[in-house]
């Protein structure tokens, strides 16, 4: 038992490292993590089954005792990151086919990580849990339209079939996730703390492997453009969402909690969604961000949990 509480913390400390290791092996040795790219929506339904196994009661109490917040952020999630990359795509002329990977990213919820890095920031992780919640249970309606709305000039975009698609590797494995959580009581905390973490990162550094080796072409003819693109949607997504939350008054553990849970995108969705409904050329601004946020993330919640309150002038 101590092994494993010991590997899951050194785990998830160093996840960063490890995903861009195993995105390095995926460049230089693609077949290492071909296998990868065939399964990429089943490894996503393990990610959002592990999440439906951590959700609590408590997270859902944050919703009805602060709806306005909750409401606030998700908003916040579901308009910055769509037009930003919107935007984006438009200023740096995007082939189609990537430009809809990178709308892709924009139009899905806050990554599943995103609570983890506000707790590092010292941010409010209620509030950064309540949102990631939401914006989830939002994806299978809210996602398709944004896709549909932004993206539709350059594909033909099938709502129902998006729809149907995260349904199958979000809803069911989030509900899946609960209902094991219920049905094994007090040995669930058990598998949170030492079996989740493990499974739920390796299912992260396949679908990164994956994403990678399946796009390593693209990534040598258009690598750096598309990778300038998703570090400026992402950090950019960080500073709307934290002076957005200052502007609304929010206090600085807030602000916080929507920098991060603005700027890191579910990509392992957008990944599964590119998969199932597009082309592997799609993958690419996905496998790209999937990376780069585990780096920007910890990063960010690093700086920002030196940041405090000042106090008012006496």
């Amino acid at each position: 038992m101590n092994f494993l509480a010991k590997l899951s913390k050194l785990i998830i400390r160093f996840m960063p490292f490890i995903i861009l290791i195993v995105a390095v092996i995926a460049f230089f040795v693609p077949q290492s993590f071909l296998w990868a790219s065939n399964r990429l929506p089943l490894f996503v339904g393990i990610v959002m089954f592990g999440m439906g196994m951590t959700i609590r009661f408590n997270d859902f109490k944050i919703v009805f005792s602060r709806p306005k917040d909750v409401l606030i952020g998700t908003l916040l999630q579901f308009t910055i990151m769509p037009i930003l990359a919107f935007v984006l795509v438009k200023l740096f002329q995007l082939p189609p086919e990537l430009a809809l990977g990178v709308i892709l990213v924009g139009a899905c919820p806050g990554g599943t990580s995103s609570n983890v890095m506000t707790y590092v920031a010292k941010g409010d992780v209620a509030l950064s849990v309540g949102i990631t919640l939401v914006s989830t249970l939002l994806a299978p309606i809210v996602t398709p339209f944004l896709t549909w709305i932004l993206a539709n000039s350059w594909f033909e975009i099938s709502f129902g079939q998006m729809l149907f698609s995260i349904v199958q590797v979000v809803i069911i494995p989030i509900l899946m996730g609960l209902y094991f959580q219920h049905a094994l009581g007090r040995y669930a905390t058990k598998i949170d703390d030492l079996i989740l973490p493990i499974v739920s990162v390796l299912a992260l550094i396949f679908i990164a492997g994956g994403a990678v080796a399946a796009n390593v072409g693209k990534l040598m003819t258009a690598g750096i453009l598309v990778g300038a693109v998703v570090i400026l949607h992402n950090l950019l997504g960080y500073a709307i969402g934290y002076f957005a939350a200052k502007k609304l008054g929010f206090n600085l553990a807030k602000q916080k909690a929507l920098a991060i849970e603005v700027g890191m995108q579910n990509s392992s969705l957008s990944t599964s969604l590119a998969i199932t409904n597009f082309t592997l050329e799609n993958v690419l601004p996905s496998a790209i961000f999937n990376v780069w946020h585990n780096i920007s993330g910890p990063i960010l919640a690093h700086i920002l949990s030196h940041k405090e309150e000042k106090l008012p002038k006496l």
